[in-house]
């Protein structure tokens, strides 16, 4: 159902859909945040909780006996994929908007997500993923998402793009293309709004363009005539970094394993980025072991390695410098008395940018394994 508002502008019909697993302290916050909304037709907001023993559940609960718009689903796959396509299946909503509890929202984040949605005749939509932060190691994660090194030049990532792009951070989509392309892949684990956006691109690519058999100019077209995603500077949403080296780590395994199933399955459109620390890493190691090996080719490998290792921390101190004078206003959440001192700043940032890419790369090349040696081509 549409309803006109005053400006007689089309208001269709919206379901918020969030997956969850124990999220106790933050989804009583996004849930509030959006029910206060002043887009008149928000329907219903979905959470696909994936088992929480936090309390989640029961926060969900009692907020729905407050609005009847909140509605509980149980995810027994406990992935993300799985709960999206489990809303999906229960959603009544024209438009279908992707969200998560790791995240806070502008409080006009869904009007401009339905009027990016209308203007730009995208299949999805979205803003930019600033990151924001309340401890030190946090802050240096968000400092290192503004550099090439720590986001690899995705347009996602910065705050001031406006334009069509390969992805986008979380999404609004209508829910008829969401059916259309079946929903999320139950086979991705992680990195699912990828994967889900290159199947949206191949949708909206017109195939009469594809002339010849020349796989790399295809891939070209694609995303040069694709308007299938679009990034407004006017869509605000701040994302949490994981608290702890560990946890980054454990991420952005996932994400390189991710990024290989997506790699995998769509073979010829896939973003150079997502290889990156990939092909990068395994030329040095390459060129390491041929040193060792070969001693007589006299191959300066490993008196680079220091180098290399000092390399996110010169970038880090770069970044750090740039965005010193806006840190505060842009990055830190936490309280004033515990802003982190510029060294900590650095540190943590050269940590960040060196554990990204190693964490990438090992996730990449884990499931390469499991692909090639051992023929698993899943999860």
């Amino acid at each position: 159902m549409v309803i006109m508002n005053s400006n007689s502008v089309p208001n269709y019909t919206l379901t918020i859909a969030i997956p969850t697993l124990n999220e106790a302290g933050k989804i009583e916050k996004v849930i509030r945040d959006f029910l206060s909304t002043k887009y008149s037709n928000l329907i219903e907001l979905f959470v696909a909780d994936g088992g929480s023993t936090d309390g989640t559940q029961e926060i969900i609960k009692l907020l729905s006996t407050k609005d009847p718009r909140v509605k509980l689903i149980h995810n027994p796959q406990k992935i993300q994929s799985a709960g999206l396509n489990l809303i999906l299946k229960e959603s009544t909503g024209d438009i279908f908007l992707r969200a998560d509890a790791h995240s806070e929202y502008a409080p006009d984040y869904i009007e401009r997500c339905v009027e990016a949605l209308l203007e730009s005749k995208a299949l999805n939509v979205g803003g930019a993923q600033r990151f924001v932060a309340k401890s030190p190691f946090q802050a240096g994660v968000g400092l290192a998402s503004k550099s090439f090194l720590g986001n690899g030049g995705a347009k996602y990532r910065n705050p001031s793009y406006d334009g069509y792009a390969d992805t986008v951070y979380l999404g609004c989509f209508w829910k008829n293309t969401l059916l259309k392309i079946c929903g999320y892949n139950l086979n991705n684990l992680i990195n699912e709004d990828t994967e889900t956006n290159l199947r949206l691109i191949n949708l909206a690519f017109d195939t009469s363009q594809i002339t010849n058999q020349d796989a790399e100019l295809n891939q070209r077209l694609l995303f040069q005539n694709s308007k299938a995603i679009y990034i407004s500077s006017k869509i605000h949403v701040w994302y949490y970094p994981r608290k702890t080296w560990k946890s980054l780590f454990i991420q952005y395994f996932k994400y390189g394993r991710g990024r290989y199933l997506t790699t995998t399955k769509h073979s010829s459109n896939s973003q150079l980025r997502g290889k990156l620390p990939f092909l990068v890493i395994s030329s040095i190691i390459f060129m390491l072991l041929t040193d060792l090996l070969f001693s007589n080719l006299e191959l300066p490998i490993i008196e680079l390695i220091p180098v290399i290792l000092l390399l996110p921390f010169l970038e880090s101190l770069r970044i750090t410098w740039k965005f010193r004078k806006t840190f505060i206003s842009d990055i830190w959440r936490g309280n004033e008395e515990e802003i982190p001192s510029f060294l900590s700043r650095w540190f943590f940032c050269g940590v960040t940018l060196l554990t990204m890419p190693t964490a990438h790369f090992s996730g990449y090349a884990y499931q390469l394994f499991r692909h090639k040696v051992l023929r698993v081509n899943s999860w």
